[in-house]
């Protein structure tokens, strides 16, 4: 007899049989749920015992819930109001700059930013999209994009969901595949208003993770020129192996929830003192603590961005300090081996920490940054 006819298929007598299977199992994991939520109780402090009690409260009070949204509305409304009132031309008279909201592909409003020179000497260089890191906001790099413009590159930046002048709970990221998803959209609205431009993608730390995510989309990639990461997060490790095992879950059961000790507001990550107390002190840049789904999130994409090395095709420059305690530079050196990209650069700057465009030399590294494209677009 053959194997197809020893086979039985799968009719509604094989369902019958592998139903109640289904619903042990769901019965099983629902008691496995409940069982961990009770044990993650008993383990927490008894402040966050009553917290948490308080947050299940909340949401199955309609009540509160909505009281809750209106007050992540009214914070989102004085970010943006913040984020607005920020003076983007840092003394630059020969750059114009402009803000609007962005709808992403969840109708999400985000903020962004655009920098233009006032008038063009020569033709325009080419675009390049700013996508900042973790915690922080568009901003940030105003200094970065008068660098650019003046020598002939037009820029845009976005702030991610939970970030600046952008939707969300701030400092919270519900996915970073939406900022992904965001972000190739982001880059079709601009292709579609400067056409047969030279677009880049950049991205800082997660950032950069996020922009190499997009990149490994073909319809993304054919839109680029190139991307540049600084600091890119692409090895990150959790503090002890049984959080990634439990990440996972909780990022489901509990995703909003802070972690204390994972709040990385104490790693320099400038050795300019005045660029550190800008950070810190900016309203718009998040320090508290990270949030169970932030992290979870940044695992994953971690996590999938060092199985893929080998398929990068996109043509990149990765910048990182060699004293970087934030993120790996040997994961940039290999990411830089294993691409498959013809056109491909590392620069690893001796002694340098995570955030390359506020150290003391942040002119170098922007102009490493500039050189690089105007190679790029040359060849």
């Amino acid at each position: 007899m053959s194997t197809m006819a020893e086979m039985e298929p799968l009719t509604s007598g094989a369902s019958n049989r592998i139903i109640p299977i289904l619903k042990t199992l769901r019965t099983s994991l629902l008691y496995i749920h409940a069982l961990l939520f009770s044990v993650l109780l008993l383990l927490l402090p008894r402040r966050y015992r009553r917290r948490y009690t308080a947050d299940s409260s909340a949401e199955q009070s309609p009540r509160k819930s909505v009281k809750r949204w209106r007050l992540e509305e009214e914070d989102t409304i004085k970010r943006r109001a913040l984020a607005e009132g920020i003076d983007m031309t840092t003394g630059n008279e020969d750059c114009r700059w402009s803000t609007f909201l962005f709808f992403g592909v969840r109708r999400n409003a985000l903020f962004t930013r655009s920098w233009f020179p006032v008038t063009f000497t020569g033709q325009k260089k080419g675009i390049l999209v700013i996508i900042h890191g973790l915690n922080e906001h568009s901003g940030r790099y105003a200094q970065f994009a008068k660098q650019l413009t003046s020598c002939n590159f037009g820029v845009y930046a976005m702030d991610w969901i939970g970030h600046g002048g952008s939707d969300g709970l701030h400092g919270y990221v519900p996915s970073l595949d939406h900022v992904v998803a965001d972000t190739g959209a982001f880059l079709e609205k601009i292709k579609s208003e400067n056409p047969g431009v030279p677009c880049f993608l950049f991205g800082h730390s997660t950032g950069g993770a996020v922009v190499l995510k997009a990149a490994s989309y073909p319809n993304i990639e054919e839109m680029l020129e190139g991307i540049i990461l600084t600091s890119p997060a692409l090895r990150v490790k959790p503090a002890h192996p049984i959080v990634g095992a439990v990440a996972p879950f909780f990022s489901l059961v509990i995703p909003k929830f802070q972690f204390k000790g994972a709040n990385k507001r104490g790693i320099p990550v400038s050795r300019d003192p005045a660029a550190l107390l800008a950070k810190y002190s900016d309203p718009l840049v998040y320090t508290g603590p990270i949030r169970v789904r932030t992290g979870h999130e940044i695992l994953r994409i971690s996590s999938y961005l060092l199985r893929n090395f080998k398929s990068v095709t996109v043509p990149f420059f990765v910048l990182h300090g060699t004293a970087d305690k934030v993120t790996d530079p040997l994961a940039s050196q290999d990411l830089y081996n294993e691409a498959a990209s013809k056109f491909k650069d590392i620069k690893l700057y001796d002694g340098f920490l995570h955030d390359l465009l506020f150290e003391p030399e942040r002119e170098e590294v922007g102009q490493d940054i500039i050189s690089w494209m105007e190679k790029k677009i040359r060849s």
